[in-house]
């Protein structure tokens, strides 16, 4: 076993949204044709990022995927309707268990500063699911594009990816969400008629449903339902997550953010020096990387000094209490 130290649902004005997609989508493809004339990106790369102070996040998982490189299968929310995870209900199962110490503090909404408002839907996704709002506020805070005053932009999108809203959750993560028994977006999609008999998404629905990345009540129950799936996954494979508030948004992002397939071998075994070597030279840059490497004598130890730093100083639950 390893541990980790460390108002009601509506639809986003459909005007705001197209403006909103429309600017970002000028700067993306800017951006990309940018990269492209420069020779430092392929502007046909999707790939999952997110924000970094001063970098962009690559999630080499989507990106070696479509390389047709990938090492391993990535594991994603619709690999709960696999034979190994057949009969898995949310519903059923239990709430992560949190102790109830000091550590465990209630939401400070004041805390939240320009995000007050967000206050109620955080503390509503965490009843649910037992993951503590303040974890859930860390995760997003971690994911979510800001504005200066640090706002979240409920309309964050990832110029590389299909990554959109808080969550920055790919398409096909929301849609195995929306098919997964149990979650808030499983049923929001059940009784809007955007599931078949199947329990699969309709064709014809995948764009209301992919629109509704944007509405930020569910964004943030998505992101507490896709913490408590990857939390019992990484339980289920020997890795101990931790019961107090900042163990488990720290486990839980690192699931978010490599993937829990990664993210079981970062905790368990360590990732592979190749493995690790490819994720960190799309994180800060090949320069940084090497240099990284050149110091600690590895890629997996570079690696994990980059990232156990990083969620440690910015997946910070204890922040918002």
């Amino acid at each position: 076993m390893t541990t980790i130290h460390t108002r009601p649902l509506g639809s986003p004005d459909t005007a705001a949204t197209a403006a909103a997609i429309h600017r970002n989508a000028l700067g993306a493809a800017q951006k990309r044709l940018w990269a492209a004339a420069i020779g430092t990106a392929s502007p046909d790369v999707e790939a999952k990022t997110q924000p970094l102070p001063g970098n962009e996040q690559i999630d080499l998982d989507s990106l070696l995927e479509l390389a047709g490189k990938a090492t391993q299968p990535r594991i994603t929310a619709a690999d709960l309707h696999s034979p190994d995870f057949r009969g898995f209900d949310v519903q059923a199962t239990p709430a992560i268990a949190i102790e109830s110490t000091s550590g465990a503090l209630p939401l400070d909404a004041t805390r939240l500063g320009a995000n007050a408002r967000h206050a109620p839907a955080l503390e509503r996704a965490a009843e649910r699911t037992g993951i503590p709002a303040t974890a859930l506020a860390a995760i997003v805070n971690a994911e979510a594009a800001k504005d200066s005053s640090g706002q979240w932009n409920v309309y964050s999108r990832n110029s590389r990816s299909s990554a959109a809203g808080l969550g920055q959750f790919l398409s096909r993560t929301w849609e195995g969400m929306a098919e997964t028994r149990g979650t808030w977006l499983n049923q929001t999609a059940q009784a809007k008629g955007w599931l078949d008999r199947s329990g699969q998404v309709r064709a014809g629905a995948r764009a209301e449903l992919l629109q509704l990345r944007y509405n930020a009540t569910a964004s943030i129950e998505t992101t507490a339902d896709y913490a408590r799936n990857n939390l019992k996954l990484l339980e289920r494979s020997g890795v101990a997550t931790g019961s107090d508030p900042s163990a488990v948004a720290r486990t839980a992002y690192l699931a978010h953010h490599l993937g829990p397939g990664d993210a079981i071998k970062y905790l368990k075994s360590g990732l592979t020096d190749e493995r690790a070597g490819l994720l960190l030279r799309a994180q800060i840059g090949s320069p940084r990387a090497q240099q990284a490497i050149a110091r600690t004598g590895d890629a997996s130890a570079a690696h994990r000094a980059w990232l156990d730093n990083y969620v440690g100083s910015r997946v910070r639950p204890e922040r918002y209490a």
